[in-house]
């Protein structure tokens, strides 16, 4: 079960839009309102949702925050800002973690989000077991609603079993280029070169050559990358050839 979230007081339908954006980028899909500014439905903010239409249409609305959270076993309540309470304070990392544990165990969790302009107030952020932030510069702290919905869904994500967390595509699996492979290239390289007149004054010949060497060996080249150089390499000896 994921993590629902609660956006308390959202003032833009754009925002709730991109925010429930953000969270179904993640396979997040439980979003809760409470006294959305602008009313319910929103066509700015299905707009803005850019086909997340599963999260819009099961939006919960709520009057008031307690019937928000009736249902919910753990909340944690994200501030940009100190507050004088005494409150374990979690990174999104391990805040993801207590959640998955949470669930895991049986329970259900939510994180609450506050206004755009002020955030949560005191009383909304006492009703929360624990406060999230995060390692923003205490110079210019201030998320947009949707950027902050999308972290804390990511590191849900990242928490997740290997399946959660795979990547949608890999780097390609294909044979690397071996030792010989890249002597082969070096030699017809320096052939070419010598050809063409490159390694000039004669006495800077072995440095130079070293260089390249050093050059190419930074690179993790793949099979056919190299037999693409060589084919390159190839090309610009014939032509100096017609001429």
């Amino acid at each position: 079960m994921d993590p629902v979230i609660i956006l308390v007081e959202p003032q833009l339908g754009e925002n709730i839009g991109t925010a429930a954006r953000a969270m179904a980028n993640f396979g997040v899909t439980d979003l809760r309102l409470v006294r959305p500014r602008d009313g319910w439905p929103s066509e700015k903010a299905r707009n803005a949702a850019s086909r997340a239409d599963h999260v819009i249409e099961k939006t919960g609305i709520f009057e008031t925050l307690e019937e928000a959270l009736a249902d919910l076993d753990f909340v944690y309540a994200t501030t940009a800002r100190q507050r004088d309470m005494l409150k374990t304070v979690r990174h999104p990392v391990e805040a993801a973690q207590v959640m998955r544990k949470t669930v895991s165990a049986g329970g259900k969790v939510g994180v609450l989000f506050g206004r755009e302009r002020w955030g949560l107030n005191n009383d909304e952020v006492a009703l929360a077991n624990e406060i999230l932030t995060l390692p923003v510069d205490p110079d210019f702290a201030s998320l947009n609603i949707a950027q902050a919905v999308l972290i804390i869904c990511y590191e849900w994500r990242m928490s997740g079993n290997d399946r959660e967390a795979a990547l949608p595509f890999e780097t390609p699996d294909v044979p690397r280029a071996s030792k010989q492979d890249m002597v082969n290239l070096f030699e017809h390289l320096e052939q070419a070169l010598d050809e063409a007149g490159f390694f000039r004054p004669p006495e800077k010949r072995e440095h130079m050559v070293r260089n390249l060497k050093t050059i190419l060996q930074k690179g993790d080249w793949a099979e056919q990358e190299v037999r693409t150089l060589r084919g390159v390499v190839a090309a610009l000896q014939r032509r100096h050839e017609r001429h």
